[in-house]
């Protein structure tokens, strides 16, 4: 590492340096006299000595850009000594006591959007990881949880709070939420807001409230949010046995948010762009999200709210057992096989490629700077394939079983993921010692399978390795399930099918098959992992046309078509692979196959996993030869497959109403796929037919993308159109700034450049930046341009937004990550911006430790 490579000296936190809390919190009392530049916050807090740590200690609270106004314990003034991350009252203290302190914050100028900040005059609150830092002084820790009763003051009509109500009158608002919590599930909004309603009553008879609120105009846009919340709680109730525990449940959609959403207790917090729908507004796509995060947040009230995690270290615990929930929950509302084809895709564009960089950790970190960069694919998408292969391993019965056990001894506790195994190594009496390392170890581990039939007698031989990551170069062997079958010549199941367990770095398995089989393994990607073996082309071709299992089908598919995008990017004068040509005409002429499952299968790689694939390879990555590769590929497919996919289009028409239902979303999917290679062809005139009749956003934004990406004959006239019709909604306009970022045209960098520019862009808004500036970050070829105008251009508004929101500057920053993988002039390019970010005066932690990581590879 190069000395002027060094991260920023900010503080290291690590979780061998945990040390239990001195003081706990009996209970919380909070009252906010609202104002925008000066809102008052009064606490009250009962604190009692910590029985786990011995000795006198201090009481230590923290807090951020704070105005003290006084501080008492039981009544008598104390003078604190303050410093930039919070306060100190030294003792001798008693026991126990009862902690008063009055601050005032300024919530209108609280850009960050954590803390209590203005979103478009509404009073709102973000406050995982450390936000509450900013609203009161508080030991302000995962592991420190207390019931809280709330009291707003304020002329807002509407005024929320966790828990239950309590009283209201003229000018005030009460809530109680009896089970205790952090304070990182602490929430507030206050403002002018409609609701819509609804209930549900519980698998004990309690009738529940349900309401979500959205700005006047919007209620018209909830019943799909509203649908999909009654459905996860019925379905919590039916698969894991969890009720909800108040008499209220509350969304509030907010239009200046960092997140997706925010579980907090009986008050979820929501980017709006999550709970608003309607046909005319939101893709089959959005609705796929919605009824996503909508469970993820209401499956976390049992999964990160009665049992929270003890320390930051331990997010995992949360995040990764919810998201593995809510793909459950997915899988049972729609198609089980496209919900696990569309996972393991997001896993490999994302927590592969953060694997495989300068950003890497183990899905339990063991130290960090700032938490809020760790809200990564590691801890979310690979937490919940480590939580997968735990209910493989033990089977379903022995997860739920160990699920039971878990609510059972640790509701109401911060946990660990020690706890957790111990949980399952009670209920199933299996010894998890070495699969913990899936929690400790960063990097995708590779599995090398090798198999050799004689005899009777097939021998299947895997080895694993995982490679340096940084911080970890030497790596012990996992514990790996590989869920597996047997082909025979014919395409019918041989055999036994089954899953293996693999633990050693080498072992070798043996099956007796009457005739030599083509292995079906990984099945379901039964394990995160890379699995490379030898096999031909028509091995492939057999498997994506024989296989059972779903997954392996598609991914037989996958892999013939990224070894000719391979073959194609090395090599531009090589000829398109007939043989890839004939698998592809015949999978697109199969009408055995599920609509959804089709349109994934038509599907041609991705740039980012082609490109993945070669650094893997350790070869220099081309953006430029890649992109030519896909887009040759593209044109002798879409040559090939004309006929048919004009055939596909149309028996997949439809004069039905807009439905958002899988079955209808599906049929949606493989007719735009069509167009997607119709297009190919006629240069947009059935693009351009579908976007003048569209009558839902799906398929007008199907339309539009088909003639924007190149921007073909009609594609301008389209924007306007488009702009004019949606100018005043927030949500739909950033489909249209995003559509433009993504575009492979010339000029794209000067058309974002300009749209960056124009005053109707309210950059300040993460929705806004994230679709415009992030997603042409995610642009394969305009932002590689060899001149390295779209890394200075990236960089100039990273640093523009480190200065207002750092969170959504740093998570965005990721784009900069695989660096290393060009050839030395485009690494010239990225380094010498990231340098320039670096040098800038106040940058924020998040983004100092973010750029200092990806230096350091």
């Amino acid at each position: 590492m190069r000395p002027e490579d060094a991260p920023r000296a900010d503080k290291t936190i690590r979780l061998a340096d945990y040390q239990p809390p001195a003081w706990l919190v009996e209970e919380t009392r909070l009252t906010f006299r609202l104002h925008p530049t000066a809102t008052r916050v009064l606490s009250e807090i009962r604190f009692v000595k910590n029985p786990a740590r011995e000795g006198d200690h201090p009481l230590r609270l923290y807090g951020e850009q704070l105005k003290s106004i006084s501080a008492k314990i039981d009544g008598a003034d104390v003078s604190p000594v303050f410093d930039e991350e919070g306060l100190t009252v030294s003792g001798p203290l008693p026991d126990a006591f009862t902690w008063a302190a009055e601050v005032e914050v300024d919530p209108s100028a609280n850009t960050t959007l954590d803390g209590l900040y203005m979103s478009n005059g509404m009073y709102c609150t973000q406050c995982e990881a450390e936000g509450f830092r900013k609203i009161t002084w508080y030991p302000d820790r995962p592991d420190v949880m207390a019931p809280f009763h709330v009291r707003i003051e304020g002329d807002q009509p509407v005024m929320l709070s966790n828990g239950d109500r309590g009283e209201t009158g003229e000018g005030f608002a009460e809530w109680s939420d009896p089970w205790p919590k952090p304070a990182y599930l602490f929430a507030l909004v206050a403002g002018d807001l409609v609701s819509h309603d609804d209930a549900f009553t519980t698998m004990s008879g309690r009738e529940v409230e349900l309401r979500i609120w959205v700005r006047s105009g919007d209620e018209g846009k909830c019943a799909y949010a509203m649908d999909a919340l009654k459905r996860s709680m019925t379905w919590d109730e039916e698969v894991y046995g969890r009720e909800y525990d108040l008499d209220i449940f509350q969304i509030v959609a907010v239009e200046d948010f960092n997140m997706g959403a925010m579980e907090n207790k009986g008050l979820n917090i929501f980017n709006s762009k999550y709970v608003l729908a309607s046909p005319e507004t939101a893709t089959d796509r959005d609705y796929e999200f919605i009824e996503a995060i909508i469970a993820h947040e209401y499956f976390h009230n049992w999964t990160g709210n009665r049992i929270t995690c003890r320390d930051w270290f331990q997010l995992c615990l949360k995040e990764g057992l919810t998201v593995f929930r809510d793909q459950q929950f997915s899988a049972d509302m729609r198609s089980p096989a496209t919900q696990r084809i569309g996972n393991v895709a997001q896993l490999r564009a994302r927590q592969f490629r953060e694997d495989a960089g300068p950003l890497a950790h183990p899905v339990r970190p063991e130290e960090y700077i700032e938490i809020n960069n760790f809200y990564t694919a590691t801890v979310y998408e690979k937490g919940a394939e480590v939580i997968g292969m735990l209910r493989r391993l033990v089977g379903a019965e022995g997860y739920r079983k160990a699920l039971d056990l878990y609510f059972e001894r640790h509701d109401g506790q911060a946990c660990t993921i020690e706890d957790w195994l111990k949980v399952f190594e009670d209920a199933t009496g299996r010894d998890l010692a070495q699969f913990k390392r899936w929690y400790s170890q960063a990097g995708t581990p590779r599995v090398t399978a090798t198999g050799v039939y004689h005899g009777g007698e097939y021998q299947l031989t895997l080895r694993q390795e995982t490679r340096p990551t940084p911080g970890q170069p030497d790596k012990g062997p996992q514990v790996i399930p590989i869920a597996y079958g047997f082909l025979g010549p014919d395409g019918s199941e041989i055999g036994e099918s089954g899953v293996l367990e693999f633990r050693d770095e080498e072992a070798l398995f043996v099956f007796h098959l009457d005739e030599e089989p083509v292995p079906s393994l990984l099945r379901g990607f039964s394990a995160p992992v890379i699995l490379e073996r030898e096999m031909t082309a028509a091995d492939y071709a057999f498997l994506m046309a024989h296989d059972t299992d779903p997954f392996n089908k598609w991914e037989a598919g996958r892999t013939l078509s990224l070894d000719v995008a391979l073959t194609l990017a090395r090599d531009p004068a090589a000829e398109v692979s007939g043989e890839w040509l004939d698998a592809f005409a015949t999978l697109a002429a199969d009408d055995r196959l599920d609509d959804e499952f089709r349109a994934f299968m038509l599907g041609l790689p991705g740039q980012e996993e082609v490109a993945a694939k070669l650094a893997d390879m350790g070869e220099t990555v081309d953006p430029d030869a890649v992109y030519a590769a896909l887009d040759a590929m593209g044109d002798a497919a879409a040559a090939r497959v004309e006929a048919t996919m004009r055939d596909l289009y149309e028996s997949r028409a439809s004069s039905e109403p807009y439905a958002p239902d899988a079955a209808a979303a599906g049929r949606r999917a493989l007719r735009n796929a069509a167009l997607g290679w119709i297009t190919r062809r006629d240069g947009g005139a059935a693009a351009r037919t579908q976007f003048a009749n569209a009558d839902n956003m799906t398929d007008s934004l199907a339309a539009m993308g088909a003639l924007v990406g190149r921007m073909r004959e009609g594609a301008e006239a389209a924007l306007a159109t488009f702009h004019e019709r949606w100018k005043n909604d927030s949500l739909v306009l950033d489909k249209w700034y995003a559509m433009q970022a993504m575009s492979s045209a010339e000029g794209a960098l000067d058309r974002v450049r300009a749209l960056a520019e124009d005053e109707a862009f309210n950059w300040r808004n993460p929705n806004k930046f994230r679709s415009l500036i992030a997603i042409f970050a995610a642009n394969p070829v305009r932002f590689h341009a060899k001149d390295g105008g779209g890394y200075r251009f990236f960089a100039e508004w990273l640093i523009k937004m480190d200065d207002v929101t750092p969170q959504t500057a740093a998570r965005v920053a990721g784009a900069f990550e695989t660096w290393r993988r060009y050839d030395v002039d485009r690494q010239a390019l990225i380094r010498a911006e990231l340098m320039r970010i670096q040098a800038k005066p106040n940058l924020s932690k998040d983004m100092g430790e973010i750029v200092g990581r990806i230096l350091s590879a």
